[in-house]
């Protein structure tokens, strides 16, 4: 059996500190990655480390591995101590009711399965059939699926993809989570029977790839699903290819200054930067300012990680906060993002921050619903 040290390839850090220098959430919380790693070493003190509120600040961004010299992941060595505490069952209410609702109803929210579809209500919407070919088989996270702020992400997709002419089908409602977010809040045995059962269940199907419109699934699917036969893509990615075959045209123009923030699952990890850049300046009227944290660099707004279930303790300015002062300094009228945790905690600061009336916090999928022609 692994040791924690061989597991997570401890001996391989040269202790430079990069991981702690990089990391964002540093500057609100007493959070220092690379003490955690050097105090890792000692077996002995794994469940006194386990015990510490910090283990929870950490959102999963990815920053450490992306500035780490050796290739390492800092970050899944605070997953680890959390797989810990989880399995001494001493987890906070939340997220051992998001869990278990992982494991009863497919979804960390605590709703029906049932209701999976609901977002569909008054739609043309094309289901998948194991027993059909598809070109692209969309994958709807559970956030968006239940959420009404960000259910007009698929909602404008089925219908740009209607008006486009593309061969799709959305997964019936027997779809379940990704698992990304029961993967960073450290249930190991519940991930790795989500990673099985996905992989059976999506290779059942007829497709040449899987749509996400979220970049949890994007890069879950990417990292951790070895046996998903078919390839992802995350939706940016298919609709600059439709702008770039002339399918998609927009209604007017969108004259307002829009700066893009790179989710941490997209961008550190998954690696997209350019193609939703190339959809916001594909909108005529659009002027595209930027960041200056932007790409690999991009400050993390703290939703992913679990962080939509664990509160921290630090009573500090939340990074989703600076990024919408950054915002307002730049003039912008419209954040842009590509991630239903960042609309979610980015609108929530704007909204705390009494801004509003000045800016708006949108998904680039919502802007697109309100360009496409009748």
């Amino acid at each position: 059996m692994q040791t924690f040290t061989e597991k997570y390839d401890l001996l391989g850090c040269i202790q430079c500190g990069r991981c702690t220098g990089g990391c964002p959430v540093t500057v609100r919380a007493d959070l220092n990655v690379r003490q955690f790693v050097n105090d890792a070493y000692d077996e002995e003190k794994l469940d006194e480390l386990a015990k510490l509120a910090e283990i929870w600040d950490c959102t999963a961004c990815h920053t450490c591995a992306v500035r780490c010299p050796k290739g390492l992941k800092p970050l899944e060595v605070l997953i680890g101590l959390r797989t810990m505490i989880v399995e001494s069952g001493k987890v906070e209410p939340t997220v051992r009711d998001a869990l278990q609702s992982v494991l009863l109803e497919g979804n960390p929210w605590e709703k029906s399965r049932a209701t999976r579809l609901d977002w569909m209500e008054g739609l043309d919407v094309k289901i998948a059939d194991p027993e059909e070919h598809v070109e692209n088989l969309f994958f709807v996270c559970c956030t968006i699926a239940y959420d009404p702020r960000v259910k007009a992400v698929a909602q404008n997709m089925v219908k740009l993809l209607n008006k486009a002419g593309v061969d799709y089908a959305f997964l019936p409602e027997d779809e379940s989570c990704c698992g990304s977010e029961v993967f960073t809040l450290g249930e190991e045995g519940l991930f790795e029977m989500q990673v099985e059962d996905n992989s059976d269940y999506l290779n059942e199907y007829q497709a040449e790839r899987i749509v996400t419109l979220s970049p949890h699934c994007f890069t879950t699917f990417k990292t951790h699903y070895p046996d998903l036969k078919t390839p992802v893509v995350h939706y940016t990615q298919l609709l600059v290819e439709l702008i770039n075959d002339g399918k998609l045209t927009w209604k007017g123009e969108l004259p307002k200054k829009i700066v893009y923030h790179d989710p941490c699952y997209l961008g550190k990890q998954g690696g997209i930067y350019d193609e939703p850049r190339e959809i916001l300046k594909s909108i005529p009227g659009v002027e595209l300012v930027e960041f200056d944290r932007r790409r690999e660099r991009s400050l993390c707004c703290e939703g992913g990680g679990g962080k939509m279930w664990v509160e921290s303790e630090s009573k500090k300015e939340r990074l989703s906060e600076t990024r919408i002062k950054d915002a307002k300094e730049l003039g912008a009228d419209i954040v842009a993002v590509a991630c239903p945790f960042c609309v979610l905690t980015l609108e929530d600061s704007m909204k705390g921050l009494g801004l509003e009336e000045e800016m708006r916090v949108a998904e680039i999928m919502e802007l697109l619903g309100e360009l496409m022609e009748e």
